[in-house]
């Protein structure tokens, strides 16, 4: 064998791999570990942003691919911005998104003080508020469409029971406005234990000691709630609504298991608006177009609830 040979080999070890690395800077080492997860990243996420973008400004349609595809500039956008239809799907998801991040919020963080006062069967209670958000939503759709189901559901026998209006005579999930709260009800009876496990995580970083101090100072149980539990939870709280709102925002799966956006276009969330303009009517150029502007919207809330946020911490 020769030299040239022998050399290969021994390089090709894992000692002389090792040798080699050694040779590395830190900088270099730490590229080489990173560049698969940043390739991967560019691939999946990147790319079809880009080409979203590129679609955007196309009349291009996925069911008619041998089309010729007309470059039509800002003119996707613009029909978007000015349709009277766009604007009330948003205002609907901003009336789920408003009111379920409302409940979410007040619920899960009086659950979570409660839960943080110990008690016995403390850890069962927990586990058995957690256990909503353990099922998947296809799992929660179908089970609440059968409790509000006109018929033999119990939410409509249960209306009967309080307010006498005939179980048959009435459904969450038809018309008359009552299909807005049935999605919000049950994302919120999906959800608020996430909220919950966020606000416990923060009440219970609250040292003891400053409690104790200000026993020693005779404040009161009620000023202490407000001038210590709040403020220092409150950057759990944010947190905790920054990842429901961006989810909310984009939530699809269970709105069509319980409604389909219906009835008429009452629960007809922008997300559903999405899907229906480009896998019902292929209008492809025009849903990139939307979904840019659903994209930014969502980005440039987050990017200004993140500074809002840091700027809390930095207090």
């Amino acid at each position: 064998m020769s030299e040239s040979a022998i050399d290969r080999v021994a390089a090709a070890t894992p000692a002389g791999v090792a040798r080699r690395i050694r040779g590395l800077s830190d900088r270099a080492i730490a590229w080489l570990f990173v560049a698969p997860a940043i390739f991967l990243l560019l691939a999946v996420n990147i790319f079809p942003l880009i080409w979203t973008i590129r679609l955007s400004f196309t009349n291009y349609a996925a069911n008619r691919p041998n089309r010729e595809v007309e470059w039509v500039g800002l003119r996707n956008y613009e029909r978007i911005l000015t349709d009277a239809d766009t604007w009330a799907n948003m205002q609907t998801t901003a009336h789920f998104l408003v009111w379920t991040l409302f409940f979410q919020v007040l619920i899960g963080f009086t659950l979570a003080w409660l839960i943080n006062r110990k008690f016995r069967g403390n850890d069962l209670a927990t586990t058995l508020i957690v256990m909503p958000m353990m099922l998947s939503p296809a799992v929660v759709g179908n089970f609440w469409t059968f409790l509000y189901q006109p018929q033999i559901g119990l939410i409509n026998y249960a209306v009967e029971f309080v307010t006498g209006i005939p179980a048959s005579s009435f459904s969450m999930l038809g018309p008359g406005g009552w299909a807005r709260w049935a999605i919000v009800i049950v994302d919120t009876w999906m959800w608020t234990p996430f909220v919950m496990l966020i606000c416990l995580a923060g009440l219970r970083s609250i040292p003891d000691s400053i409690y104790e101090a200000a026993e020693i100072d005779r404040a009161s149980k009620w000023r202490q709630f407000w001038t210590i539990t709040i403020p220092l939870v409150l950057p759990f709280l944010m947190l905790a609504v920054l990842f429901r709102g961006i989810e909310n925002f984009k939530m699809f799966d269970l709105v069509v298991l319980l409604t389909g956006g219906g009835p008429g276009d009452e629960t007809l969330l922008a997300s559903i608006d999405l899907k229906r303009e480009a896998f019902e009517k292929w209008r492809t150029g025009h849903s990139s177009a939307y979904a840019i502007i659903l994209f930014v919207t969502v980005f440039g809330l987050a990017s200004i609830y993140v500074k809002a946020l840091n700027k809390l911490k930095e207090r």
